[in-house]
């Protein structure tokens, strides 16, 4: 192997962590908005859990590396647009207006990386 297929390799695992991460901070940030719009602990966390629930349930579905459903690559960027859009907007309506921008664009710039090197594949 050499030094430049090496390197590449290291970067497409360090996106493809990024992207994880990135789904992770998402259905977060959805639980955390569900559960302070609820308003009260019970309400709030049962809130929280449906939209990050569902959230995870679409991602899975039809989003993920391994989805239940194989879908056409722009159904999947509707859902990975859905999830994470909704996240961004979370984040905004949690009053985080400067991490919704970070968060929405490493969201945009690692999508468009995933998504070129898993369509060389």
């Amino acid at each position: 192997m050499t030094a430049a297929s090496a390197a590449h390799r290291a970067f497409r695992q360090v996106n493809e962590l990024l992207a994880f991460v990135l789904e992770v901070a998402a259905l977060l940030a959805l639980a955390i908005w569900g559960y302070d719009w609820g308003g009260r602990l019970v309400v709030g966390a049962l809130i929280g859990a449906v939209v990050a629930g569902a959230a995870a349930a679409l991602w899975g579905a039809f989003a993920a590396p391994r989805a239940r459903y194989r879908v056409p690559l722009p159904a999947v960027l509707a859902v990975k647009a859905v999830v994470f859009g909704s996240a961004a907007l979370a984040l905004l309506g949690l009053g985080m207006l400067t991490q919704a921008a970070w968060f929405a664009g490493l969201v945009l710039v690692n999508t468009v990386v995933v998504t070129y090197y898993r369509s060389r594949d």
